[in-house]
């Protein structure tokens, strides 16, 4: 397992983060009590420090788990979890990024979780009706009351991401540091914005869905996929229902298992190797229901892609950058900027 320092901070945390929103039975799939426990400690033993969860999860029940198995190592773990889910019905402040909503999810995953800190809070989801100095404001007197270590942001537009990263930076409230995306072979378009824009402002990638919902795991054929959605909850029917499946994730689909075959390896470690060659992507959430889903994705660490098998990949899922990025790889357009002269960031 390598470490690598979280966005603009001195934070160290794991290649490969253990995702945990499988943790617990109340949506009626996951894992019990003691399978979860397994699972946080095969994590453990490959050398994993980074562990992600969210005060929504399993209604509660995947922090209720992780503070009844961590014990005495708490502080050897990088703990992050999320605010925004709205897990008491017909409560409109029950969820939210505003202040409330903040400071009531705290509090209770503090209990859950039978810590006194959480190492990285994240905002689950833009809601679009709080302001962005009330969410900044709040985050920065929980890291000043000690309650928080670090603030983080997933799933928002990079604009809002970037203008809240300039207020914060303006006012001298604490920076955020981390950005939680969805990134994978199928689903790219994140390289459009929100990359460029953590990479530019100081925020880590830290990468969720990166097998698709289970779509890059090597357990579902094109053809199978082409077929009539089922109208059921399984895995199966989430990936065809998802809107991500088109002509080139299906193309993608086959080099990925050509690949898996070439190596005789899972696919699923082959798309996880994939984003693990990526530099701008920091840690990568794994998750299962099982150990032994949990164990193939570790076996990825082992698993370094050839430039050839790259290219395949790189290729086969590559994605059109629209405009202006188009713009700016125009050839027309670079002579104009730079007159005909080369010119290069070192």
């Amino acid at each position: 397992m390598k470490y690598y320092l979280l966005g603009k901070s001195g934070l160290r945390v794991s290649e490969l983060a253990l995702g945990t929103m499988t943790f617990g039975t109340d949506w009626g799939w996951g894992a019990p009590l003691e399978e979860s426990k397994r699972m946080l400690d095969l994590y453990l033993e490959h050398g994993g420090n980074f562990v992600d969860t969210a005060s929504g999860y399993t209604n509660g029940s995947s922090e209720k788990i992780l503070g009844e198995i961590i014990g005495d190592r708490r502080e050897k773990l990088v703990l992050a979890t999320k605010y925004t889910q709205n897990i008491y019905p017909g409560d409109p402040n029950g969820g939210g990024n505003h202040r409330k909503s903040m400071m009531r999810a705290v509090e209770n995953s503090l209990t859950r979780m039978k810590t006194e800190y959480i190492d990285l809070l994240y905002l689950h989801a833009w809601d679009d009706t709080t302001p962005s100095e009330e969410i900044l404001r709040g985050m920065d007197d929980l890291i000043r009351a000690g309650k928080v270590l670090y603030a983080g942001i997933s799933d928002t537009t990079a604009w809002q991401v970037s203008r809240m990263q300039t207020i914060a930076d303006l006012r001298g409230w604490s920076p955020l540091v981390a950005l939680q995306i969805e990134y994978s072979l199928a689903e790219r378009t994140t390289e459009r914005e929100l990359i460029p824009m953590a990479k530019e402002m100081g925020l880590g990638v830290v990468v969720w869905s990166p097998l698709a919902k289970g779509l890059l795991s090597g357990k579902y054929s094109v053809d199978e996929l082409k077929n009539e959605a089922p109208k059921d909850f399984s895995r199966k029917s989430m990936i065809m229902n998802s809107g991500v499946l088109s002509d080139q994730v299906f193309d993608t689909v086959v080099v990925l298992q050509k690949i898996a075959d070439d190596l005789q390896r899972p696919a699923a470690e082959i798309a996880l190797a994939w984003l693990r060659s990526k530099q701008s992507v920091t840690s990568v959430l794994i998750g299962a229901s099982k150990l032994e889903q949990l164990q193939s994705n570790l076996n990825s660490l082992s698993l370094t892609l050839s430039d050839e098998h790259l290219k395949q990949l790189d290729s086969v899922s590559d994605i059109e950058m629209g405009f202006p990025h188009r713009l700016f790889t125009n050839a027309l357009a670079k002579t104009m900027v730079f007159g005909g002269v080369t010119v290069e960031k070192r």
